[in-house]
Parts: structure tokens; sequence; C-alpha cells
């Protein structure tokens, strides 16, 4: 396909001092499960491609082909290797017993997991921004993607599933490349219970990176997740909102509010608000009678490589919260509730 419109969402190159437009080809590569049968619920399977050795490629739209109604979520992970040679696997980082027996089991990535891209409920088409996009192939750490989805019910017999991704690249050189950073969570929710589950990391590489856009994920106890960007001084903590949205919407990346660039001894933060209206406590977990705490930023770096840093993790409550991190913050945000 080739694009050759003035606007954004069709990727045009400027050139200013010719004062003329190039265009520049894009592809579409349909990254799909084969077919997939989930003989189980709660199952993640996970499938591979390999990218051409010899060359860069630069992936600067995603298209999503799932519904709800299938697939709870799907992440895609680049790999240095992947977690198998098969081409679908039994994975999920964090199962335990929730083990799909008609496939071999193994994590997405074998080395060097980073998060691409990630979508649930029925989010839609994702475009970077101008001049950005994921280097991966012959100079980038992602030798291979690979496509996993979540599937919470498992398919009669006979019938399989092709969900996954259009991703959109192209070979023309991007002088921005884009990098995900997942802030996420441990810890358990209460019976009948508001919990604030936070976490937090500093920057420690010596990279400026701009912020375009966030994406929320839990399951069904989330009432609100945020993230912010605090600015240490001696002066006091500046905590600066990058994005907050109800996690019950379409969990798609929507455009952050602060698009100032990050910078390294700047924190991230995250935080999730959680409405337990259960007899039981639910833990962070898989499947979905568990929840998830998740803040994905997406964000570019100019003529540079994207944070080595890739995940920000906290043990969650009741053993960690932003008032008794080593970081020792002031000025923490009220906790503002969004309750459903």
């Amino acid at each position: 396909m080739k694009s050759c419109n003035s606007f954004l969402p069709l990727f045009i190159a400027l050139a200013v001092l010719s004062r003329s437009v190039f265009c520049y080809e894009i592809d579409t590569y349909d990254f799909l499960m084969p077919n997939v049968w989930p003989n189980k619920d709660e199952v993640y399977l996970c499938t591979p491609i390999r990218i051409a050795p010899q060359k860069n490629f630069y992936v600067v739209g995603f298209k999503p082909n799932a519904t709800m109604h299938t697939a709870h979520h799907m992440l895609l992970y680049g790999c240095s290797e992947p977690g198998s040679n098969d081409s679908v696997w039994s994975c999920g980082e964090m199962q335990s017993n929730e083990l799909d027996s008609h496939y071999n089991t193994a994590s997405p990535c074998a080395s060097g997991s980073q998060i691409v891209y990630a979508w649930a409920r029925d989010a839609p088409r994702l475009q970077l921004p101008k001049d950005v996009g994921f280097l991966i192939g012959h100079d980038s750490s992602i030798k291979y993607l690979v496509l996993q989805v979540h599937y919470m019910t498992k398919f009669p017999a006979g019938k399989t599933d092709n969900s996954g991704v259009f991703l959109e690249y192209t070979t023309t050189k991007m002088p921005r490349q884009a990098g995900v950073f997942l802030l996420g969570t441990s810890g358990v929710i209460a019976p009948h219970g508001i919990e604030h589950m936070e976490t937090a990391c500093t920057i420690n590489e010596d990279k400026v990176i701009h912020p375009f856009a966030f994406r929320p994920h839990t399951h069904s106890l989330g009432t609100q997740v945020t993230g912010y960007v605090v600015r240490r001084s001696e002066k006091g903590d500046t905590w600066q909102v990058l994005g907050s949205k109800n996690p019950q919407l379409p969990q798609m990346f929507y455009p952050v509010v602060n698009t100032s660039p990050i910078m390294k001894n700047d924190v991230l933060a995250a935080r999730c608000v959680m409405n337990n209206t259960h007899y039981h406590t639910v833990q962070i977990g898989p499947t979905n009678n568990d929840e998830m705490c998740n803040f994905y930023l997406m964000y570019w770096v100019e003529n540079d490589t994207p944070l080595s840093q890739k995940y920000c993790f906290s043990a969650g409550p009741p053993y960690y919260y932003w008032n008794r991190a080593p970081e020792a913050f002031d000025r923490i945000p009220d906790m503002d509730v969004n309750i459903l």
C-alpha cells in the first residue's frame, strides 16, 4: 500500500527544505493465531514470527483482528529469542495451573522480553505519530515478535480462532524509535474494600523520552488507572499526570495529557483504584477471577534507542504504597476515587 495523503494517520514524511512531499511504502503483515483450539478455560497461547535478520523494519501501526467476546486481551512481545520453537505454545508468565495440555508450555520470550503492543476490550486501531516506529530486525534486539492471546473460555471441539493483529510497517528509516514502559503491581485487594495499588521507578538512563500514548489495564474491579511523572527537586516533588482513564472503557492507547520530555532522575509512577465488591480477597494473577494493575506508557526517542529498562513492578498492597516507598515521596496526589 502506498500512502500519499498529507494527514498524520497515513504517515507522510514532509521534506521542508525542498518544499516537496515524499511518500514511503507501508506494507501489512497479518500476524494471526494459526487457527488455534483453546480447549481449556483461562488459557494463554503464543505464536511467533522471525524477523528477517538482514534488514531493518519499522512498525508504524497496529490494526487488531479480535473481539472481547473471544479474546480477553492480546499482547505483542518483542524477543531476542522466542520461548519455544513451536508454531503455537501455551504461555503466560504468571500462569501456574491454568495450562493447556494440548500445547507445550513456555514463556513468550526466552530472552530479551519487551512489550510492543497491547489490546483489550475492543480497542480500535493504533497508528503511531509521524516519523515514529518500533525498530525490529537487524539493528534491533527484537529478532522475533510473539503474539500472546488470553482466552477466558474454552472452545467447543471443531471451533478454532485466528485472533491477532495486522502490523503496518515500512523499511524507510524512522528518525524516532518507539518504546513501551510497563508499570504494574502485585498485591491483594481486601473484600468489600477500595484499594489503591501503586508503583514507581526512577529513570536511571541518560536518555530523553517523549511520551505520546498510555493504556490502562485491569480486570473487572478496576475503576481508575492513572500514570504520573514525578519531577524531583530540593523544593519537593512535582507530580504531573500523564493520563488517567476508567479501565472498563476500551483498553486502547490514549493520547497522554502531558508530552513534556522525561529525563534521567525523573520517576514514572502509576496508581490503580480497585473496588472489591466480593466477599473474598482478590489477588493479582492471570485469570479473570484475579486482578491486574497495569499502566503502559508509549514513548519515542530522537535518534537514539529506547530505554533498556522496560518494566516497573512493585509488591503492591499491603506491602508497598507511595507513602512508605524508599524514595520518600512528598506531595503525593490525593486518593481520588472513581467508582462505577
